[in-house]
């Protein structure tokens, strides 16, 4: 075998096999420090700037290992791309003669029983739909995986996705009739008898705590677990580790159950009529909060006077559907599940009202149609250590973002993971030729009702010296709407040429694909844009963002963190919110600066950079661009490139 220094050197296998590859110190560095991690069955965190080659870093010693390994990534997409692209690269680069599998969520797999039914039972509203179904038909008859992702003719934000995959709660398993054809099975017997398998965050955490999507299989005969975008865990731990239940799946047990009925208990004239009295009672709560979506606290929701009396003949209305489905539970194993979910709905909305332990948080989000009743715990270190406990394995950690100045405390605090061996690789980019860090002058207090107004006309000079190829990445959908507003007056007024796209007015992947296409395009984006996103040359040469990205502290999650962390004595801004924004301005930064090529500006607006002594975190935590608060570099910089 190889040692990493001869597969990373430029005679080496992957110098061979990948074209443009460049050797890089760090990635050579990073991969001996991993290979010694995974060999001691230890800890170990990296954090790898943009250009270090993490992906191959961690690739390269996990098909070396020799044992069982899976690899977790932050997103779907960015799990595809491993699976489809890097993985297969590196594994024919290295002749590893090693098995892999892509297991993903049972939401992305289309479900046989579920399709049929749905089909034959005409549920869908819309001409279009009517139409996907019939493609998502086609396609599962030819389909190897089943795998919505391949389903190219179908949106994945097509509502008939809903009726045709299964949920946990409407799963037959083994009493399925269609249980051999079962795509979500085939992968997980794929995933169990692969040495790498590629799942994502939430699968990994959702499997963790619920058993469901195959990963509590898989975990016991593994040796290395490697998290890839491991900035996203304690979020995702904290998601998954508490509980929580939907007016949505209310509604889909009435729906389903109305189907069955259908199928199997026509002369239960009850049925129909419970499922209408069922879903009337779901949408009655959902409209006790208010039309407008947004989190709320308990105590907010006990504020409000019909909320209550709403939850109270909710839960009335799912025992009493509970009780008729008993009664019908024995004529078909699609009934007998929905009494199963039923009695389970019930159990679950009896204990949301009784959670009185300290150490959780009740609270609710409101989204247009449902609403989601959700116990979360104040602190997920203790639950996610249990978690790395038992069998001894390698845990790695690796993103781009996850230091505060070159320390791990934060992180390894919020996880659990005491003091772990941990390195810091920076960028091998020339930032101080590449980019400028440009802080305006003469910027208002970002909690000024025109703050939005004056970052727009800072930019604006900007976004004409560049020839367009900006982002602007917003810290609220508010200030993202009206930055949108006032930069179209700004393209009419001036009677200039430049594309202007918006988050939400096509899919994530469609957007970037047209900001690439246009090459001088302006996108307007809040959250999902500021990470994720790789956009390289001069299609994007500007970042601006507004304002340091602070969780709202009104947040019901956030607020009883911080009160809980001021009952012990400690400074919840500096320890929780204050890392907790820098990794997110580093994500954000991250844009910028994508190969050896690129150039540009990314501007903060956010006068609390300079002018607040925690400011000086923040900055000091961004790559080494020049910084400058005067916008004539800023148009000399563009003049020149």
């Amino acid at each position: 075998m190889s040692s990493l220094p001869e597969i990373f050197s430029p005679e080496g296998p992957l110098a061979r096999a990948i074209s443009g590859y460049r050797v890089r110190d760090q990635q050579v560095d990073m991969a001996e420090r991993i290979a010694a991690a995974i060999k001691g069955c230890s800890v170990f965190i990296a954090e790898a700037g943009t250009g270090t080659g993490k992906t191959f870093a961690y690739l390269v010693p996990a098909l070396q290992s020799g044992g069982k390994v899976i690899v977790s990534t932050g997103t779907k997409t960015l799990q595809d791309q491993l699976f489809n692209k890097d993985l297969p690269m590196v594994r024919d680069a290295l002749k590893a003669p090693v098995k892999i599998a892509l297991l993903k969520g049972r939401a992305n797999y289309v479900c046989p029983y579920h399709l049929q039914h749905a089909i034959a039972d005409g549920r869908f509203l819309t001409r279009e739909d009517a139409a996907d179904a019939r493609r998502i038909s086609v396609f599962a008859k030819t389909t190897q995986s089943g795998d919505k992702a391949e389903c190219i003719e179908v949106s994945e934000n097509s509502p008939v996705w809903g009726h045709v995959t299964s949920t946990r709660d409407n799963c037959l398993g083994q009493e399925c009739p269609d249980y051999k054809e079962c795509f979500v099975m085939q992968a997980r017997r794929e995933a169990m008898a692969a040495d790498l398998v590629v799942v994502n965050h939430h699968i990994f955490f959702a499997d963790v705590m619920l058993r469901d999507e195959g990963m509590a299989e898989l975990l016991p005969a593994c040796n290395t677990v490697i998290f890839d975008e491991a900035h996203q865990l304690p979020e995702v731990a904290t998601l998954f580790f508490g509980d929580s239940i939907s007016t949505a799946q209310v509604l889909d047990l009435a729906r389903d159950s109305r189907a069955e009925g259908l199928t199997s208990a026509r002369d239960c004239l009850a049925l129909p009529e419970g499922s209408k009295k069922l879903e009337k009672a779901a949408k009655d709560l959902r409209l006790a909060v208010g039309i407008d979506s947004g989190r709320f606290s308990y105590g907010q929701l006990q504020e409000k006077p019909e909320f209550e009396p709403a939850l109270k003949v909710l839960e009335e209305e799912v025992a009493a559907f509970a009780a008729l489905l008993e009664t019908q539970a024995e004529r078909a194993e699609g009934l007998e599940k929905c009494w199963q979910r039923a009695t389970e709905l019930d159990q679950r909305l009896t204990q949301w009202q009784q959670v009185s332990d300290l150490g959780y948080v009740r609270w609710a989000e409101a989204f247009t149609h449902s609403l989601q009743l959700n116990s979360t715990p104040l602190d997920v270190a203790e639950i996610f250590r249990k978690q790395m406990g038992g069998h001894p394995r390698a845990w790695i950690f690796t993103s781009a973002t996850l230091a505060v100045q070159g320390k791990f405390h934060h992180y390894c605090s919020e996880l659990g993971l005491g003091e772990p061996d941990s390195a810091c690789w920076h960028s091998p980019f020339n930032y101080d030729k590449q980019a400028i860090l440009y802080a305006p002058l003469g910027m208002p207090d970002p909690n000024a009702w025109n703050y939005t107004d004056t970052v727009v006309e800072a930019a604006w000079p900007a976004v004409k010296a560049a020839n367009g190829g900006a982002f602007f990445l917003c810290t609220s959908l508010r200030a993202m709407r009206r930055t949108h507003e006032l930069l179209k007056a700004k393209l009419e007024d001036e009677n200039i040429d430049m594309p202007l796209l918006v988050q939400g007015e096509g899919s994530k992947n469609d957007l970037l694909q047209r900001f690439r296409h246009h090459g001088n395009s302006i996108l307007v984006g809040s959250q999902s844009f500021w990470e994720g996103v790789d956009v390289r040359g001069e299609a994007l040469s500007l970042v601006v963002i507004d304002k340091i990205p602070f969780a709202p502290p009104d947040d019901p999650v956030l607020s009883a963190r911080i009160e809980q962390m001021k009952r012990e004595g400690r400074n919840a801004f500096m320890e929780y919110q204050l890392p907790r924004a820098v990794i997110n301005v580093k994500q954000g930064a991250g844009r910028l600066i994508r190969d050896e090529n690129d150039k540009g500006v990314l501007m903060m607006c956010d006068p609390r950079l300079i002018s607040k002594p925690y400011g000086r975190r923040v900055w000091q935590s961004l790559p080494p661009m020049k910084r400058t608060r005067e916008l004539q570099v800023v148009l000399d910089f563009f003049a020149n490139r």
